[in-house]
């Protein structure tokens, strides 16, 4: 299915029906949307499997439509995870149609036709991201936007933001997600390009509203600032709108713990002083101006390993934060404050006021 997760489909979906599915989270990671990086990271599928499913459960205890039918037991036994006794990376969901938009050259540039979503489209996954910020922290790609052109009024702010601010309200966003590179766009070009009414837009806003404030509760629990995070949504076969992919992990949200990041930004945070990063950068900016679609092919270098130290600390993030997050403690793994501590003792001495790595 992607780098990080692999799809089984037990039933295909129809156009008119729902099909059946199981997410297998795997150990792998990405970053800056490479795809499979060269190291696995040690329970981080599990981790993500267990968060994601347990933000399901709660959002479905409060009314708000999923795609979430169980996590599934080494035994093959779709359960509910206060039933699980040892960490699991399976779960079991209803599957829709994914319609990919037409990628198509206009003037040498990559364009998209979205023709395929109209108001009458039933039983997909809507092309887009949807992202809520509660914060601005340090890496948020928010800043790299201003840089580049974009208004704070853009934003809903009345001033230039610095890092680490805290937001009177939450601020949201929306990008492409079935395109090559995502793209933020507009929420009028979101509400266009995925046939969405203007109901649905509501809808979809109340929702992510209700998602947020839900994971800033559970989050708190374990001393965890809820930043930004990031949600799908699909319509069933009624053009109901559910809640889609996964919430409320590590890899979709951005959690701090007294200011340290607590999510993939503490890799993405890594990998930003090698030269493999601004290569990365270099190909997307080429890929950008000669419309080529696969920028990839464009980087000139492939990404390094995490030194073992750093791999070990990101390994026990996962666990920590899964433990303490859902309170089922289903991991041997360091309570999340001693992982932290030990982060932090290693960005100082490594990785704040070295050199950068190749």
């Amino acid at each position: 299915m992607g780098s990080v997760k692999d799809l089984e489909v037990l039933k295909r979906p129809t156009r008119e029906k729902m099909g059946v599915a199981r997410f297998h989270f795997s150990d792998r990671y990405s970053v800056f949307d490479w795809g499979r990086m060269p190291d696995l990271i040690e329970g981080k599928g599990a981790a993500l499997c267990l968060m994601g499913a347990y933000s399901f459960e709660k959002l479905e205890e409060r009314g708000v439509r999923t795609h979430y039918r169980g996590v599934v037991t080494p035994e093959g036994k779709v359960v509910r995870t206060d039933e699980l006794e040892e960490p699991v990376n399976v779960m079991e969901i209803d599957l829709v149609n994914v319609y990919r938009p037409k990628p198509y050259r206009e003037s040498g540039r990559l364009r998209y036709d979205y023709s395929i979503f109209t108001p009458d489209l039933k039983n997909f996954l809507v092309p887009l991201e949807i992202i809520y910020r509660n914060g601005l922290p340090e890496g948020s790609s928010v800043f790299k936007r201003l840089e580049q052109g974009l208004k704070p009024e853009d934003l809903g702010l009345d001033h230039y933001p610095k890092p680490g601010e805290r937001l009177e309200r939450p601020i949201f966003d929306v990008s492409t997600k079935l395109e090559e590179k995502d793209r933020y766009v507009t929420w009028s070009e979101a509400q266009r390009i995925a046939g969405l009414t203007d109901r649905e837009v509501l809808e979809i806003k109340e929702k992510l509203l209700e998602i947020d404030n839900l994971i800033t509760e559970i989050a708190a629990r374990a001393g965890l600032e809820n930043e930004d995070g990031k949600v799908e949504f699909a319509f069933d076969d009624e053009r109901r709108l559910m809640v889609v992919d996964v919430v409320g992990t590590l890899d979709e949200c951005r959690f701090t713990f007294e200011g340290l990041h607590v999510s993939k930004e503490v890799a993405r945070q890594y990998y930003r002083r090698t030269e493999w990063y601004r290569d990365v950068e270099r190909a997307k900016r080429e890929a950008d101006a000669r419309g080529v679609e696969d920028w990839r092919s464009l980087c000139r270098s492939k990404p390094p390993r995490l030194d073992p130290q750093m791999k070990r600390i990101i390994c026990n993030i996962y666990k920590s934060a899964a433990n303490e997050y859902t309170g089922l403690y289903l991991f041997e793994a360091p309570s999340l404050a001693e992982t932290l501590k030990e982060y932090r003792e290693y960005r100082e001495r490594v990785l704040e006021g070295s050199s950068p790595r190749a």
